[in-house]
C-alpha cells in the first residue's frame, strides 16, 4: 500500500484487517489524499463544552434562515451556558425529519447554508449529525447506484431474499427487504429503518471511504463533535444479529484514526439505543480508540421508572456499574431527545410488569408508542413517544409536575459526562398531538417548531411553563460550571440514601466534591450525613449542619464541601 501522501500503519492495519485482499489500491490511494487535502486545516482544538442544547436547524422560524435563527435564540433566550449545540439533520432529506439525507455534503438551502453553521460554531461548540447507516432511496447515491454508474457500483447492501434473515435484529417492524429495480434488473435492498432509508454497505472499502470524506467534511466546516446516527447496524451478514458485528468495531476505528491525522480534536459521539453493555462496547476496549462518548440511553428510561414508581433502586444499582469506560471517554446524558424514550435498555435492570407501568403512564398522559419485531414476529413496545414533560410529571399538573420535571433534569445534570437539553425538554413543552396526527409519526408528537417572536414572548413572561423550566435549569447549569468536581471525566460515586433518594458525589482530580440528592417521591425525605459546603436546591425543607429534608420532588446541590 503506498501513495504519493501517506496514511499510518494504523489506518493501514485497519483498512488490511477489514477488507484484506479486497482493498482496491486506488481506495487506499483514496484515503492517503482525502486526509492530505484536510490535514492543513484544522479547527482550533476544543474546548469541553458544559452542556449541550440539541434541535432542530428549523426549530426556531420567522423571516431569516432558520440556522440563524437558532444562534440567535441561543445567543439571545436561552442560557449561556448551553456552549454546546447538537444540530440534527442539516441536509436534503425526502423523510424521517432529515435522517434520510439525499446530499451529505450540502445544507439544506430551507435551512441555511455550510456559512450559517461556521457561524453558528463561533464561539460555540457544534456536533453535526453522520447518518451513514443509510441513505435515502431518492437521493444522489442511491440513483447513481440505480442507473448503474460504476463509481457507486456495490454501495447499497443487497439480500437474496430467500435467505434466512430470522436472526437480524429489528428495531422497527416493516420488512427488513425493499424491492427496487434498477438498470441491471430488480434487487432487494436492506432498509432497516424505513423503505426510503437504503442501508449502505460497508464490504465496500469505496463506502467507508465516501463516508470518511463526509466526516472530514463536517469537521471543515467547524463541526466539533460529530455523532454516529444508529451505528450499531452498520454491517451486516446473513444469518447473524448484524448489529455490533466486529466489522461495525473496526470501521468506527477506521474513521476515529482517520480524524486524528486531520482533525484530532473533533469528538466521536455513537447513537446506539441498546443495553448498557452493548452501548459501551463502543468507547473501545482501551487498546483501540472508538467513540468518545457515547448517548447513556438507559438513562431516561430508568429516571421515568424512578419517578413513576417514588423507588430509585433500580437507577442507583444501574449507576453503580457504569464507571468502568476508558480513560479520556464519557457519557453524552439526556432525558429526551428528537426520539422516543427507548424500552430496550430496561432489559435485565427492571421486570416486565414495569415495563408496562411505563406504557401506561405514556398513554395515559396523550403519548404514543413505538414497537419493534420480535423474534417470532410479535410486536414489541420499543419506544415511548411523549415530551419529557408529559412522561415525568405522571398524573401530576402545575407547580407538582413542573418539581419532578425540574428534579429530573437536575439528577442528569449531575452524573458523570457531557449533559445535553433538548429543546423540547427544556422548555417543558405539551404533546403536539395535532403534529402526530397531521404526519402519521409518533415521534412528530414531540417535534414541535417555533416562531422566535413567540418563543421570546413566552420566556419573557416569568409565570410561563417555560419560562420557569429555563431559569431551574440555567440556576443547575451555573451550580454545575461552579466546580470543577463535575468535569465530564469525573468519577462518580453512589452515595447510601434512603430508596426514594438517589445521592451522588462528584470528585475532580484536584479534590473538588460535590454532592447531589433528589427526591423521586411524593414525601417528604429526611437525609443524614450530608457534606458540609453551599447548598443550592429546590424543595428543601430544612437544612442543619450533615442534615436536609427534602420535599417532594426535591433536589439539592451541595458544592466544594468537606466532611
Amino acid at each position: 500500500m503506498t501513495s504519493s501522501a501517506t496514511t499510518d500503519d494504523r489506518i493501514d492495519g485497519l483498512l488490511a484487517h477489514i477488507y484484506g485482499e479486497n482493498l482496491d489500491p486506488h481506495v487506499h490511494r483514496g484515503f492517503a489524499d482525502l486526509i492530505d487535502r484536510h490535514r492543513h486545516g484544522r479547527p482550533a482544538p476544543r474546548r469541553r463544552p458544559v452542556a449541550w442544547l440539541i434541535a432542530y436547524p428549523d426549530h426556531v422560524t420567522d423571516d431569516d434562515a432558520p440556522l440563524a435563527l437558532l444562534g440567535r435564540a441561543l445567543d439571545d433566550l436561552l442560557p449561556e451556558r448551553l456552549e454546546g449545540v447538537h444540530v440534527l439533520p442539516c441536509y436534503p432529506s425526502s423523510s424521517d425529519e432529515g435522517f434520510a439525507v439525499m446530499d451529505y455534503l450540502t445544507v439544506d438551502p430551507a435551512v441555511g447554508t455550510w456559512a450559517d453553521i461556521e457561524e453558528l460554531a463561533v464561539g460555540r461548540h457544534v456536533m453535526l449529525d453522520a447518518v451513514i447507516n443509510h441513505a435515502s432511496a431518492q437521493g444522489n447515491w442511491f440513483e447513481a447506484w440505480r442507473r448503474g454508474d460504476d463509481a457507486y457500483a456495490g454501495f447499497f447492501r443487497t439480500e437474496d431474499p430467500d435467505n434466512d434473515l430470522s436472526a437480524v435484529v429489528r428495531a422497527r417492524t416493516h420488512p427488513l427487504l425493499t424491492p427496487f429495480d434498477t438498470a441491471g434488473g430488480r434487487q432487494w435492498v436492506w432498509t432497516t429503518f424505513s423503505a426510503d432509508q437504503v442501508d449502505l454497505d460497508y464490504r465496500n472499502p469505496a463506502v467507508t471511504l465516501a463516508v470518511a470524506e463526509v466526516l472530514l467534511t463536517y469537521a471543515s466546516h467547524g463541526a466539533s463533535a460529530i455523532r454516529l446516527d444508529a451505528i450499531g447496524f452498520l454491517w451486516k451478514e446473513a444469518g447473524s444479529p448484524s448489529i455490533h458485528l466486529d466489522e461495525t468495531h473496526r470501521v468506527i476505528q477506521l474513521l476515529r484514526a482517520v480524524l486524528d491525522r486531520t482533525y484530532p480534536d473533533v469528538v466521536l459521539v455513537s447513537e446506539t439505543n441498546v443495553p448498557h453493555a452493548e452501548n459501551v462496547s463502543y468507547l473501545g476496549d482501551g487498546t483501540a480508540r472508538e467513540a468518545d462518548m457515547v448517548y447513556q440511553f438507559p438513562l431516561p428510561p430508568l429516571t421515568l421508572h424512578a419517578f413513576t414508581s417514588g423507588d430509585a433502586r433500580p437507577l442507583k444499582a444501574w449507576l453503580t456499574t457504569i464507571d468502568g469506560i476508558p480513560d479520556h471517554t464519557t457519557y453524552f446524558n439526556f432525558l429526551a431527545s428528537h426520539d422516543g424514550v427507548g424500552l430496550r435498555p430496561l432489559e435485565g435492570l427492571v421486570g416486565a410488569g414495569e415495563v408496562d407501568r411505563l406504557v401506561d403512564v405514556c398513554v395515559g398522559n396523550g403519548g404514543l408508542v413505538n414497537h419493534r419485531s420480535g423474534p417470532t414476529g410479535d410486536r414489541i413496545p420499543y419506544e415511548l413517544n411523549a415530551t419529557w414533560f408529559d412522561l415525568i410529571r405522571g398524573r401530576q399538573e402545575g407547580d407538582d409536575a413542573l418539581a419532578r420535571h425540574v428534579a429530573s433534569h437536575g439528577l442528569m445534570l449531575a452524573l458523570r459526562g457531557e449533559p445535553a437539553v433538548y429543546l423540547q425538554g427544556l422548555l417543558a413543552e405539551r404533546n403536539a398531538t395535532d403534529l402526530a396526527e397531521a404526519s402519521g409519526s409518533a415521534r412528530s408528537i414531540n417535534r414541535r417548531r417555533f416562531r422566535y417572536d413567540d418563543l421570546a414572548a413566552r420566556l419573557g413572561d416569568h409565570t410561563s411553563r417555560a419560562a420557569q423550566s429555563v431559569a431551574a435549569i440555567n440556576a443547575m447549569l451555573d451550580w454545575r460550571a461552579s466546580t470543577a468536581a463535575f468535569h465530564p471525566l469525573a468519577p462518580q460515586r453512589v452515595l447510601e440514601t434512603p430508596p426514594e433518594v438517589v445521592g451522588i458525589e462528584r470528585r475532580s482530580e484536584g479534590g473538588d466534591v460535590a454532592e447531589v440528592y433528589v427526591n423521586v417521591s411524593p414525601a417528604t425525605i429526611p437525609i443524614d450525613g450530608v457534606r458540609s459546603g453551599t447548598v443550592d436546591g429546590f424543595r428543601i425543607a430544612d437544612e442543619a449542619p450533615g442534615r436536609l429534608v427534602l420535599d417532594p420532588w426535591g433536589l439539592a446541590y451541595v458544592i466544594d464541601g468537606t466532611r
